[in-house]
């Protein structure tokens, strides 16, 4: 796994979060990934848990722009940094994102961590 692979899961995520799309969604994860939303949350175990999780959290397709950049990979693993601005209402996170893929180039691990711009 080198950067670029990292930068094509994200570009996907992003595609996925702006489509909401199940296939689109259930495309970035292994079937037995897990999905962390924080550090102490119970996490999503699985494809379908993620997909019908993500869809119950869904934001609304055209309300948010997203920009990334991998910022560390070592084998398997990745690291993103992102920024996601919200437009109504005007808000924005600054996120980080480790990303465990698989040679299939889904992610059999993600946790992200947020935190909104006072």
């Amino acid at each position: 796994m080198d950067k670029s692979d990292f930068e094509q899961w994200a570009d996907r995520y992003v595609v996925a979060w702006n489509t909401n799309q199940p296939d689109d969604i259930g495309r970035l994860f292994s079937t037995d990934a897990l999905y962390l939303t924080g550090p102490f949350d119970e996490p999503w175990r699985g494809r379908r848990q993620i997909v019908e999780q993500w869809i119950e959290r869904k934001d609304e397709p055209g309300n948010t722009e997203f920009d990334f950049d991998v910022i560390a990979t070592e084998g398997d693993l990745g690291v993103v940094q992102g920024a996601a601005f919200y437009k109504e209402p005007p808000i924005e996170y600054s996120n980080i994102w480790v990303i465990r893929l698989n040679q299939e180039g889904q992610a059999t691990y993600y946790a992200e961590w947020w935190v909104e711009k006072k």
